[in-house]
């Protein structure tokens, strides 16, 4: 069983179901085999070898879902690229990936005039093609922010996206009458849901203008208008819709559920959306990219308290949870564990022997026998849902003229849960805003701090390590 054979049979029984929408055009399960089987074909006629790491050069919508179906059915890795990050990032992840091509919008391909390049097809059809592949086959390779400087690639294969997406599928009840409406990013590991667990229920996705993330009231109408039943995203989108949403005179009336992960949602917030969308059933997801989703909580009202966090719950997806006695940290093992990091064109499999993941996250277990998260055992940030690492940020602010010393920590915000902030020891003549517009050409923007501090000196402790809490303490909450 691969990720294309349920969505193949989607194809076969039921081809003129609308599978995808954006904007104004809408893609059938026919036209979504055809065109994913040309990709496939255009690969195999660029002689692209199955196994190979192509990276997808195109933002979220319907050509690039068709590409990447079509990367899978050549028997291929998809690797999606975050096209608004800085060139020079996404130059070393495709070099430490070793991609055997980059496909997408000719617009595009001088961008990427040092890669192999192919250009999405939009002319011709090819039938469909399910090769045979492996479970254990490598299916998604997904960039995350590293903690030596460099972006680190989670690698993932078939089982551990059909687990999920399987799992998922029969939480929600999942089937041919729903409308998903869908905002993560390819490079997000929420894709997997929008993309996998929609189209193998015969579900059709709708993707959400990008602008109205920023125009809650907006996006409010949007959701009713389009009669979206379900959508999976991160809290600090649904506490802006909480927030700002007009849901008391706007009432999207076939929502059906909502899925949030990727930051801790604050209970207030929680408490106001659930008020305003009483028959929409609420769960919140947990999982480092490292295991998908290995932890739920359905949301139950009565027990939202302002004054304390909700639960991650209990163990999702067949995953095995457990607790290192001496730090709390929670341990994860099971079907939905990726095959290891990629590196430098290799998989390294770090967890191969013992099988257990240490997420870097402290838990505790409640009176009710629910998984409590309780913060990180390290510094890694959760910026808008995204994996921060302030050793990243730290690692680009070094390279930059006149920066003599760093650190960066988080602080905390009410609609992105955290945002990086920096405190830097500059050479006289050097500008916060060069430093900023130099880091702009380095990291995506939600890695660039929003708070600055100059210093002669960072504070250190009595080992001689930098002392993040004193520096904290300089940095009052957005």
């Amino acid at each position: 069983m691969n990720l294309l054979a349920d969505i193949a049979q989607q194809f076969l029984t039921n081809p003129s179901a609308i599978a995808m929408r954006e904007g104004k055009r809408t893609m059938r399960y026919r036209q979504l085999a055809l065109k994913a089987g040309t990709v496939a074909y255009s690969l195999q006629q660029a002689d692209i070898l199955p196994d190979s790491r192509v990276a997808l050069a195109m933002d979220r919508g319907i050509d690039a879902v068709c590409a990447l179906l079509g990367i899978l059915a050549a028997g291929c890795t998809y690797l999606p690229l975050d096209i608004n990050s800085p060139l020079t990032r996404q130059s070393r992840i495709l070099n430490d990936a070793d991609v055997a091509v980059v496909i997408g919008d000719n617009a595009r391909a001088s961008s990427y005039q040092q890669y192999n390049w192919l250009d999405y097809p939009v002319t011709s059809e090819r039938q469909l093609v399910i090769p045979d592949i492996n479970t254990e086959q490598l299916g998604a390779i997904l960039y995350t922010s590293g903690s030596t400087g460099m972006p680190k690639g989670v690698a993932i294969s078939h089982r551990a996206m059909l687990a999920f997406s399987n799992w998922a599928k029969q939480l929600v009840n999942l089937n041919q009458d729903d409308r998903i409406a869908s905002l993560a990013p390819f490079f997000f590991d929420l894709s997997v849901f929008d993309i996998f667990a929609c189209l193998s229920a015969g579900a059709s996705i709708d993707f959400v203008p990008s602008q109205l993330t920023m125009a809650p009231s907006q996006f409010s109408a949007w959701l009713a208008q389009h009669e979206i039943s379900g959508i999976y995203t991160v809290p600090s989108v649904l506490g802006f819709l909480a927030l700002k949403g007009n849901l008391e005179n706007i009432h999207p009336a076939c929502l059906r559920f909502v899925l949030f992960a990727g930051e801790v949602f604050a209970t207030p917030l929680l408490t106001t959306l659930t008020g305003y969308l009483p028959n929409t059933q609420f769960y919140n997801f947990y999982g480092p990219t490292e295991t998908n989703v290995c932890a739920y909580w359905q949301v139950i009202t009565e027990r939202l308290r302002d004054d304390r966090p909700i639960p991650i719950g209990h163990p999702a997806c067949g995953n095995q949870l457990a607790i290192a006695e001496q730090t709390g940290e929670l341990l994860v093992k099971g079907p939905t564990l990726m095959s290891g990091y990629w590196s430098q064109g290799t998989l390294e499999s770090p967890y191969a022997d013992q099988h257990w993941y240490p997420t870097g996250d402290q838990v505790s277990i409640n009176t009710d026998g629910e998984y409590c998260y309780h913060g990180r055992l390290d510094r890694m940030l959760k910026c808008s849902g995204f994996r921060v690492e302030p050793a990243e940020i730290e690692h680009a602010l070094k390279s930059l003229p006149g920066v003599v010393d760093c650190a960066v920590i988080g602080i905390a915000d009410e609609t992105a849960g955290q945002r990086p902030a920096a405190t830097v020891v500059i050479q006289p003549g050097t500008s916060i805003q060069n430093l900023r517009r130099a880091l702009q050409q380095q990291l995506p923007a939600y890695m660039v701090p929003a708070r600055w501090k100059t210093a002669p000196a960072l504070p250190l402790l009595a080992n001689g390590k930098i002392d993040y809490p004193a520096i904290s303490q300089l940095f009052p909450s957005i």
